[in-house]
């Protein structure tokens, strides 16, 4: 008897949830879980999507910043919310695809979160420094790296990161002897470039362009799949000789698991009516990336991708977490 109860009760809860009722949604404050620390490229992002879904809502998105273990404590916070539509997080490629492979993480990618979509994509560029060096194209830095008798360096913003992991496919590819030296935090390498501590870095493109322009550092090349006119007239590490150096950084939409369909679906539209926005995509494109969408089904398949390719690199060059 209790368990007819209890199904019923459960039924009424589901019933509850419908389409017409999620179109009322939100009907108070929705919750935004940044993973990394104020004034970095995800808090930007997550500021500009979070300030055009309040202006179409008629609701205020909260930011929450939770940063800490390169983005492990703010997934696991967004995971451990209520599944009522009120709380979700921008995840990166690091928490979601890259650090569970390093080291035992707090949550569980497929069995914690509903994926939404992708928002943005954007490459990183090699860069180094002109009065350091004068290479200009891919094979000059490769020279320049097997000159250097295992003594040149690349820096990163930390273990896993995408600088690391592209700069770990390089020397891979090129069979050259770099040594990595991690930072804790993008800016911090960049800023050691342009002092001439280290001899490259792959940036994702913020940190970079200022310095690029001001000829304090030079693009050799980037490594998206294809040409991004978000870092100017520099060509791909593919087209530069390397067709296996393709690396790209990108952020995807979270709820936690048990999040009602309809309200996933909801979210759905709207996040595509606000990337779709052309002042999103000028605003994107100010940070280095490209404002996309993508379905559910999408972001979970690319997400698979990314961990089986980054699983070898990873296992090849014996990289460890923090």
């Amino acid at each position: 008897m209790r368990r007819m109860f209890l199904t019923l009760v459960a039924l009424l809860v589901a019933g509850a949830v419908n389409p017409v009722w999620a179109q009322s949604y939100p009907a108070r404050p929705v919750k935004l879980v940044v993973t990394y620390p104020p004034g970095g490229s995800s808090d930007l992002m997550a500021r500009i999507f979070g300030q055009r879904l309040g202006e179409l809502w008629g609701q205020t998105v909260v930011i929450e910043s939770k940063p800490g273990a390169a983005g492990a404590i703010g997934m696991e916070f967004a995971a451990r919310q209520p599944n009522d539509g009120y709380t979700f997080v921008i995840g990166n490629i690091g928490p979601v695809a890259v650090n569970p492979l390093l080291s035992k993480v707090p949550y569980d990618m497929a069995r914690d979160f509903a994926p939404v979509s992708l928002i943005s994509t954007g490459p990183n560029v090699l860069v180094v420094n002109p009065n350091k060096t004068d290479a200009k194209t891919l094979n000059d830095v490769i020279a320049m790296s097997k000159a250097g008798g295992g003594k040149v360096s690349f820096g990163s913003s930390g273990p896993g990161s995408v600088a690391q992991l592209a700069g770990e496919m390089f020397k891979i590819q090129a069979n050259l002897d770099l040594i990595h030296v991690p930072y804790k935090g993008g800016i911090l390498s960049v800023n050691d470039l342009v002092g001439g501590q280290i001899d490259m870095v792959f940036s994702d493109a913020l940190p970079v362009m200022q310095n690029i322009r001001a000829g304090k550092l030079r693009a050799i090349c980037q490594t998206g799949p294809t040409r991004s006119a978000l870092v100017g007239d520099v060509p791909t590490c593919a087209e530069s000789g390397m067709p296996g150096l393709v690396i790209e950084n990108w952020w995807g939409v979270y709820f936690p698991a048990g999040t009602p369909k309809p309200i996933l679906d909801k979210f759905h539209a709207d996040l595509v009516k606000v990337m779709q926005l052309p002042e999103t995509k000028e605003a994107f494109a100010k940070l280095g990336v490209e404002a996309v969408h993508s379905s559910p089904e999408q972001l979970a398949a690319h997400v698979r991708a990314e961990s089986e390719k980054y699983a070898k690199i990873i296992k090849e060059a014996n990289i460890k977490g923090q």
